[in-house]
């Protein structure tokens, strides 16, 4: 299912960044930069967050760096 319409994200790209060991995304943002977009209209934020609850359970733990690609978020 889509779940991000502006950069066309699927609820499976979004589990799958969220599956990528300790150093997975903890926001919505992130999950964005792991994927190498940025929210656009926002709409779907809280749906990337639920989908991340429902993955990972909510955790204070940050990230500086994406354990996919590398990238600095």
């Amino acid at each position: 299912m889509i779940v991000c319409s502006c950069n066309v994200l699927t609820d499976s790209d979004v589990r799958t960044v969220c599956h990528a060991g300790e150093g997975a995304p903890r926001s919505a943002t992130r999950v964005h930069g792991c994927l190498g977009c940025s929210a656009q209209c926002g709409r779907c934020l809280r749906t990337i967050k639920k989908i991340m609850d429902e993955a990972l359970g909510a955790c204070d733990v940050g990230c500086q760096t994406c354990p996919l690609t590398g990238r600095e978020l």
